[in-house]
C-alpha cells in the first residue's frame, strides 16, 4: 500500500504550486481540476477541492491498494473493524473504515483512466 494524506483546498491549483515550490513532484490532474496528485518519494500528496463535509485545511487519511479491496475489507473484519461496503468512484473503487478513535480512514484501488 502506498500513503495518500487527501488535503482538502479551497483552490486546488494554487495548493499544487505551492507543493510543487516545497519540493513534491507535479502528477495527474483531474479534468475538473478538482483533483491533484503530487507524487513524493515514499508516497503521495492528493489535493481535493473542499466542501460539505470536508472544509478547506482539513486532511483525510488515505491509502492506495494493489490488491482487491475485498481482500482488505475482510481482513479488516476478521481484526474486529466494520469497513463500509466497495463503492464505485470517478477515480475507481474504494472502501472507508473507522480507526479505533473513529476516525475514517480511506483505501483506494484507482484507474488513472477514469480521472485523468
Amino acid at each position: 500500500m502506498k500513503l495518500m494524506p487527501i488535503r482538502y483546498c479551497s483552490d486546488v491549483a494554487a495548493s499544487a504550486r505551492f507543493y510543487r515550490a516545497l519540493g513534491l513532484d507535479g502528477g495527474p490532474v483531474s479534468r475538473p481540476g478538482e483533483w491533484a496528485e503530487l507524487p513524493a518519494a515514499t508516497g503521495m500528496l492528493a489535493l481535493h477541492h473542499a466542501g460539505g463535509e470536508s472544509p478547506a485545511g482539513s486532511c483525510e487519511l488515505a491509502f492506495e491498494c494493489d490488491e482487491p479491496l475485498e481482500a482488505v475489507a475482510d481482513r479488516l473484519r476478521a481484526a474486529g473493524f466494520t469497513p463500509d461496503g466497495v463503492v464505485d468512484e470517478s477515480f475507481g473503487r474504494s472502501l472507508r473504515v473507522a480507526d479505533p478513535d473513529g476516525v475514517w480512514v480511506q483505501v483506494n484501488e484507482h484507474d488513472r483512466d477514469l480521472y485523468t
